[in-house]
Parts: structure tokens; sequence; C-alpha cells
């Protein structure tokens, strides 16, 4: 009987999902077949073990932020605002690999840490020229990482004010927005005339 195409894709779904709820050693290899409802041989034939499973799921993080990157660079809205505007999670597939992959560093993975570290390097260095200097990308990375790490606290419906944080959406998170390239960026009026004593 022929293999469903999407199997090695729904085993891997299965995968990032254990990861993202219960954790790396949660993430057994009958654990990953019982939710991806394929057999432990069905697995095998896709991940022969369960450093295959976390190099798929390094791969398909990568792919996601290489797209995220692409799509970063060319944001109407400017590399800046667009990367404020995407640390608020909206459960999409780069959150959920972004996360299953922060399971597998916390869990000792060398890999998965090379991964996250090389996807924010490339993240930063799509934001650099879109700022005035190193410290303007620092605060824009913090930003972020702030907005992400808030977010990443709350469950389905819970009130942020609950937790003492806040995650902004539609015009507060505007003016954030607003407030970080304002920050980071000199525009003619923000920059003024030269004094005469510089």
């Amino acid at each position: 009987m022929p293999r469903p195409p999407l199997a090695r894709e729904r085993v891997l779904d299965a995968y990032e999902g254990i990861l993202v709820s219960d954790g790396e050693r949660a993430a057994t290899l009958d654990a990953v077949a019982g939710a991806a409802g394929v057999s432990k041989g069905g697995l095998l034939y896709h991940f022969a073990s369960k450093d295959d499973l976390a190099e798929g799921m390094i791969r398909r993080f990568t792919a996601l932020s290489d797209d995220d990157v692409s799509r970063m660079g060319q944001a109407p809205e400017g590399a800046v605002a667009y990367y404020v505007r995407t640390s608020v999670m909206e459960d999409d597939a780069l959150d959920r690999a972004l996360i299953a992959v922060t399971r597998l560093a916390q869990g000792g993975s060398a890999p998965a840490s090379e991964a996250l570290r090389e996807s924010r390097r490339r993240w930063a260095e799509t934001i650099r020229p879109h700022v005035d200097d190193d410290s303007a990308l620092d605060l824009v990375m913090l930003v972020s990482d702030g907005l992400y790490f808030n977010n990443s606290l709350l469950g389905s419906g819970d009130d942020p004010r609950r937790f003492g944080g806040f995650v902004p959406s539609g015009a507060a998170l505007t003016r954030l927005v607003a407030r970080v390239l304002n920050a980071t960026t000199r525009t003619p009026a923000a920059a003024g005339p030269a004094s005469d004593s510089e």
C-alpha cells in the first residue's frame, strides 16, 4: 500500500506539536508516531532516529526563517516595522517552528542552538542598514525579544495584564512601532542642524 505523500510532513507536524506543548523529553518516537497516526515503522521510514526528526525540524525552521528574512527585506513598511510587528506571535508556521527548535536547544541540541543563532544573525543583518548604529539595532532586537517572550507567557484567552504584561495589537502596536522607529532611525526633522560646537 503506498504511503500518503504528506506522511513525512504529518510526522514532522506531530513532532513539532509535542515539542511545543510538552517539550523535548516528551517527543519520543512512540509519542510522535501516535500523534501522527502512523506506526513506529512508518515513522522510521521517514526519520530513522530521533536525531533525524530533530534535523528535519531544524530544516523546516531554517526554510521558514529564510522566507521571513526575504519578506522582511521586501516589506513596504520597512524591515524594522516588519520585525517588531511580527514579534507578536500569531501561531503561524514560523512561530511554531521557532518554539519547537528552541525546545530542542533547551534540551541540549547544538545544531538547534546554531540554527537559532544563525537566524537571529540574519534578521539582525537585514535590519542593520535601516537603523542608525549598533545600539539602535540592539534596541530593535531587544524590543522584539520582549514582545515575543511576553506573548509566549500567555495561554489561549489569557489577559496579559494578569501577568504584568502587555501584548500590543491594532493601534497600540502601531504606536509602539512608531516609537521604535523614532528611537532607532534618523529623520531630517529629528536630526536637526549640526551645532557650531560639533
